[in-house]
């Protein structure tokens, strides 16, 4: 085994490799504001259990801190630099938390963690003083995984993260219209040609929807992930796309046959 994961719906996977659970963007409620969980269960109590907890980026659906508190006292927390300055609530969740920037190297046991760039606005709010950069994160051990968080297509992008093996990557979103800051299954598709992993696992769609806006554009909610894996094997068939349904684990292929 070098790597599996386990999508528990939206941004949230666990990547476990070399022994070492990393969790990525927890968000394990039934409602969000204006968002309700359309699909999915809410994640059950072990999801919450990881050495390392990655976020990538300050948006209340990435760094949701209810969903923060199911951790464990002490675990380990990347979040990007300026968060703890952002958002106050952090500091009482007695958690080891570490800001980073984008090149930034992390030790986490057996595994290296770094922070790469992500094209997408960081900040917590819309307008307001506190600036942090989105991030997305490479995850090495055994095999190496980009996580890319929130981020649209972007010229160095292939660059910025270099080679990897695994790479989870949003396809969607929560409501009916994504901007230039977000990938798309179409988009996704070419980032996978320009990144050329092994495997990939399309993540961020399907779960959560605003209320109220069921016949809005639905497709947008249901067919992000099927037209992700179209996609890719138009773009890029050299790549085996996983597809798993939520809180399903899978173990995508990191080495040539």
């Amino acid at each position: 085994m070098a790597v599996e994961v386990t999508w528990w719906g939206h941004a949230s996977c666990t990547v476990e490799d070399s022994g070492v659970r990393v969790l990525t963007d927890p968000l394990f409620v039934r409602r969000l504001a204006h968002l309700r969980r359309r699909r999915g269960a809410v994640p059950p109590p072990e999801a919450a259990v990881a050495e390392a907890v990655l976020v990538s980026h300050l948006h209340s659906d990435h760094l949701h801190v209810p969903s923060l508190a199911r951790l464990a006292p002490g675990t380990r927390l990347l979040v990007p630099y300026g968060a703890v300055r952002a958002v106050p609530g952090l500091r009482r969740l007695g958690l080891d938390i570490t800001e980073v920037s984008p090149g930034d190297e992390v030790r986490v046991e057996e595994l290296r963690v770094r922070a790469v760039p992500a094209q997408h606005d960081g900040r917590r709010l819309p307008v307001g003083p506190h600036r942090s950069p989105a991030l997305g994160y490479v995850i090495e051990g055994e095999a190496r995984t980009y996580f890319a968080g929130d981020t649209g297509l972007f010229d160095t992008m292939a660059d910025e993260v270099g080679p990897v093996d695994v790479a989870l990557l949003p396809v969607g979103g929560w409501g009916p219209f994504l901007g230039h800051s977000h990938l798309d299954a179409q988009r996704a598709a070419e980032a996978l040609q320009r990144l050329a992993p092994r495997s990939a696992v399309p993540v961020h769609y399907g779960t959560y929807w605003p209320i109220g806006m069921d016949g809005v554009r639905p497709h947008e909610f249901h067919a992000p992930g099927e037209e992700f894996v179209r996609q890719a094997k138009r773009l890029a068939p050299a790549v085996a796309v996983h597809r798993p349904d939520h809180g399903e684990r899978v173990r995508p292929e990191v080495f040539a046959a």
